[in-house]
């Protein structure tokens, strides 16, 4: 079963993604903001889903940190984030963030992103 970090502080979105990505067969980790997620990565996901507004330590900087780390660099990030601005995905790419997604989430179109994040990454 492929393990995904979902790291997210809106306990709406958060249970209703978790419930959505079980059904699809994956097993959910979740940490509800930066920190917690810095913490909680070291238990190798095999994919992140970072919600990139989030208290305590956003998303920019947890993604910098995962990805500055040699333990856990390589494991995809998806930004997730309501900001669907000019300029939103290059700076998530720019963080560190391997893909970008908005929301509301689209399950489809996000579960695609993943599946070719993970496809990569076992090539």
């Amino acid at each position: 079963m492929t393990r995904i970090l979902l790291v997210e502080d809106n306990e709406l979105n958060r249970d209703m993604l978790t419930r959505r990505l079980q059904r699809r067969g994956y097993e959910v980790a979740v940490a509800i903001n930066g920190l917690e997620a810095l913490q909680r990565v070291r238990d190798r996901p095999e994919l992140v889903l970072m919600d990139m507004s989030l208290p305590e330590m956003d998303g920019w900087e947890a993604t910098r940190r995962i990805k500055a780390d040699a333990a856990t660099r390589a494991i995809p990030v998806i930004a997730l984030t309501a900001h669907a601005m000019s300029g939103d995905r290059e700076k998530a790419l720019e963080a560190g963030c391997d893909d970008f997604d908005t929301k509301p989430v689209d399950l489809e179109r996000l579960v695609g992103k993943m599946q070719a994040l993970l496809a990569r990454g076992a090539a």
